[in-house]
């Protein structure tokens, strides 16, 4: 009698252990999470022992994702749903409690349809890109507020630093997400909660693999997924952005007069007959 209490003490012991080490992993919500920088930033989160939220519109693959790592867990989302992202963050937080970091990837773009000016594709690219992040936004904001610390971070592009050609809508909404964040920051300083705008490059992703003209300097989602982790865990920065080397240029064309700057980027476009 005696072994068989002492038996059953340490089953629930070990109970308790599991669920008292399951409720200490931090937690972080990804969306765009289905494939591209999303997927990889969410098996590296998960690889390091994170709880991932994934969501994306297409549920058979984030699936997968849990297949490949049980820490992964599927929240489908429609990101152009207000009303959704509301409900899908409140389903994560009841079942987590805890939501450390969110980063809001989805992101689309059409190259070939942007060659010529397309009032529906632009409107379309923003609506996922820019308003899908402020329904995002809107389903934390007033958690973060409460909970006073975290961090919400928000993948832009370095395509929103200045117009490129073939561009317009993808720039357009890349660069509202930009001047949002410094915005946000701001707002979310005040109740401790970091900001981090992250600004990528070229990588290989199924969107990039639209493009039909050359990537100088392209990285792996895998690259982009180690520089944002160890952006956001370790580094403490307003702006996280890769790689350095192609940044850098994108950043001295930032700053130059327009003159100067559409010269450049012409004498590109005739070397490139685009």
């Amino acid at each position: 009698m005696a072994n068989n209490k002492k038996d059953k003490n340490l089953f629930f012991n070990i109970i308790i252990l599991y669920i008292t080490k399951m409720n200490d992993k931090k937690v972080i919500w990804i969306t765009g999470a289905s494939s591209g920088i999303g997927r990889s930033l969410a098996l590296k989160f998960a690889k390091e022992g994170w709880t991932v939220a994934a969501s994306a519109r297409r549920e058979n693959l984030l699936q997968e994702l849990h297949t490949e790592n049980e820490n992964i867990h599927s929240f489908p989302l429609d990101v152009t749903n207000t009303e959704q992202c509301k409900a899908v963050f409140n389903d994560i937080v009841k079942k987590f409690e805890n939501i450390e970091i969110c980063v809001f990837g989805t992101g689309i773009h059409d190259p070939k349809s942007q060659k010529f000016f397309n009032l529906d594709k632009i409107r379309k690219i923003m609506e996922v890109n820019y308003f899908g992040t402020m329904n995002s936004i809107n389903s934390i904001y007033e958690y973060y507020n409460n909970k006073k610390g975290g961090q919400i971070s928000i993948i832009s592009s370095v395509a929103g630093y200045r117009g490129l050609p073939a561009a317009g809508g993808y720039c357009a909404s890349k660069s509202a997400l930009t001047s949002f964040a410094e915005s946000l920051h701001f707002e979310m300083k005040r109740v401790n909660v970091r900001v981090c705008l992250i600004s990528p490059g070229f990588i290989k992703t199924p969107m990039t693999d639209q493009n039909d003209f050359p990537m100088p300097m392209i990285k792996s989602p895998e690259f982009a997924a180690e520089q944002i982790y160890i952006g956001l865990i370790k580094n403490k920065g307003f702006e996280i952005h890769f790689p350095k080397a192609f940044t850098f240029i994108m950043k001295t064309l930032r700053i130059l007069p327009s003159s100067w700057y559409f010269k450049i980027v012409g004498k590109g476009m005739k070397k490139i007959d685009y």
